[in-house]
């Protein structure tokens, strides 16, 4: 394949990496293969052992080379972790008498009006992600580029993070040997993969519960309002079960997986679960209640903690396509209908909106932002196209505009 059409998005998560490998044909995109790797040497969604990260990174890149027989040189990275925050801001611009038409200038500008705010020092923009035009306080303009008005505004959607958290995760990166073309917050790419634009015109959560965080993301009139991070994933879950039944941390990942569930009451009076013994664990039995007290308990707090982050800025009613949640703990039994209850509004489980390609990739929830990255980075190519196919791609997605 022609190495300009090759697209990669590569995740880095907590519990695995993966790399996903797109062609690009115009407007047309294939999915051509997945690598993944078991994740050690991160935390949380961020790096904390350069060495060990490597390596686990090369060996998922090194399967998606090998079933795609593509040599891979440059990722699009994903980035996630409780340092990123986000908020809205609006830039305003006046445009000059004697000009005739709005230009694409006037755009840029108005973007740089309204990152013109303070940041703690050690932050940075990663996303200046445009969410509604104005001129001359008319509303709902799509494209100003060529209408005429004395006044441009843009309300922007505002993503920073801890610089050097960032930048430690390019550095893993390129010091695994591959150039990172672009870095995405996790969200936005997921949400690239599982909404289409009806969900995000009558407004929707995503919500992507990973091994190490809970990332979200709120679309309301087609515009991101409102994203962030949950120090909070499967891991732990895990933790909590292997802690409360004193079992081992690996065993307690598979009974949370192959016997849990986050519905209580549930069980029958007494109803327990056999272990079987295995290399370093002697067997054990436990309460199918008490686990899936621990499982609930865990998944109710992170639903509940998002539900008052959505409540206090007042989003929560204007989510009309309501709730959809995926990532890899999406799996667990029960979710949806403790979800339905915690936010009272419609919940669906969710992997990927289909693309040409392997069929599993798209099936699984965990490969949800890895497939995003990809999407993502062929609207931003197709954007930087020029021409007509500017116009198509800002209504089809959301604009991203970077540091």
């Amino acid at each position: 394949m022609a190495r300009e059409n090759i697209i990669v998005g590569l995740e880095i998560g907590t519990s695995k990496i993966c790399a996903v490998v797109a062609e690009a044909r115009g407007e047309a995109l294939r999915i051509s293969a997945l690598g993944e790797a078991p994740s050690r040497g991160v935390r949380k969604g961020e790096i904390v052992d350069f060495d060990t990260a490597i390596t686990c990174l090369r060996d998922a890149i090194n399967e998606a080379e090998s079933k795609s027989d593509v040599e891979i040189e440059a990722v699009y990275v994903a980035i996630t972790g409780a340092h990123i925050s986000s908020f809205n801001n609006r830039g305003v611009v006046n445009i000059p008498e004697e000009q005739e038409e709005i230009t694409e200038q006037d755009c840029e500008d108005v973007c740089t009006s309204a990152r013109d705010l303070s940041l703690p020092p050690s932050n940075s923009i990663i996303h200046s992600v445009i969410q509604h035009y104005y001129i001359d306080g008319q509303e709902g303009v799509v494209n100003p580029v060529g209408m005429t008005g004395q006044k441009l505004e843009a309300d922007y959607h505002i993503i920073h993070g801890i610089r050097t958290r960032i930048q430690n995760t390019v550095k893993c990166v390129r010091e695994a040997g591959f150039e990172v073309m672009d870095v995405v917050f996790s969200p936005l790419a997921t949400a690239q993969a599982v909404l289409d634009e009806d969900h995000k015109g009558h407004g929707a959560l995503v919500i992507d519960i990973g091994g190490g965080t809970t990332d979200y993301i709120v679309y309301v009139d087609g515009a991101v309002k409102l994203s962030g991070v949950l120090a909070i994933g499967g891991d732990h879950i895990n933790n909590d079960i292997s802690m409360g039944l004193r079992i081992p941390l690996a065993r307690a990942e598979r009974v949370k997986t192959e016997e849990g569930s986050v519905i209580l009451g549930n069980a029958l009076p007494g109803e327990t679960i056999v272990l079987k013994d295995e290399s370093g664990f002697a067997g054990k039995e436990i309460e199918r209640e008490t686990l899936n007290t621990i499982i609930h308990m865990r998944i109710r707090e992170t639903l509940e903690l998002l539900k008052r982050r959505l409540e206090a800025e007042t989003y929560l009613d204007l989510l009309g396509a309501g709730v959809f949640i995926t990532g890899g703990t999406s799996q667990l039994k029960g979710l949806q209908h403790l979800a339905e209850e915690i936010f009272e509004l419609p919940v669906q489980i969710v992997h990927s909106q289909p693309l040409p390609g392997p069929t599993f990739v798209m099936e699984r929830p965990e490969f949800a932002t890895a497939v995003g990255l990809v999407r993502y980075a062929h609207a931003m190519q197709s954007d930087h196209g020029g021409g007509g196919l500017i116009a198509k791609v800002k209504q089809l997605f959301t604009l991203f505009k970077k540091n």
